[in-house]
């Protein structure tokens, strides 16, 4: 299964993790690391909005409950 993270910034999330581990992680970097991984998961809620609207449009079209069972009786 294939990543929607590119291989470089998995690369430099491995880096960044292991640097912070070791306590050598500077300030700098960590300034890169957010700026990295906010931009992230702004795409990431853009996909949740589009997946939301998708849903909205499923939901409208399954019919009520009611009109259902209305046409069962009728049969």
């Amino acid at each position: 299964m294939n990543s929607p993270i590119p291989l470089d910034l998995q690369a430099k999330i491995a880096s960044w993790r292991l640097r912070a581990a070791e306590g050598t992680l500077t300030l700098e970097e960590m300034k890169e690391a957010v700026v990295f991984l906010r931009a992230g998961r702004l795409g990431a809620a853009t996909a949740a909005q589009k997946t939301a609207a998708t849903r909205k449009k499923a939901i409208a079209a399954i019919p009520a409950a009611e009109d259902m069972l209305a046409d069962l009786e009728g049969l």
